[in-house]
């Protein structure tokens, strides 16, 4: 049996409905994949945790329909401290 191993994975909010446990088990496996075969992940979430575990090499944070601020996975700490609606609110004040 063949089995498809694509370069390019979307997981639109990974999270939705798992449990902790379950999602440790999810994030792992993606992990475990992007490790073994190089493909590139975009991750759409709104959980700031799963981007801590998983340490993308980008970050985008979007707000009124454009990114309005782009990082590593470092970027994470000052989302959890701050909120993303920071990132929002100074997009704003540049229009």
């Amino acid at each position: 049996m063949k089995t498809l191993k694509p370069s390019f994975l979307i997981l639109d909010e990974l999270d939705s409905g798992l449990d902790v446990d379950s999602l440790k088990l999810v994030c792992d496996n993606v992990l475990s994949y992007k490790k073994e075969s190089l493909a590139s992940i975009l991750l759409i979430t709104h959980y700031e945790r799963i981007l801590e575990y998983l340490k993308p090499d980008y970050v985008h944070i979007l707000g009124n329909k454009h990114i309005v601020k782009t990082g590593d996975y470092h970027l994470t700490a000052d989302i959890e401290a701050n909120g993303y609606t920071k990132y929002l609110e100074e997009d704003t004040n540049h229009e």
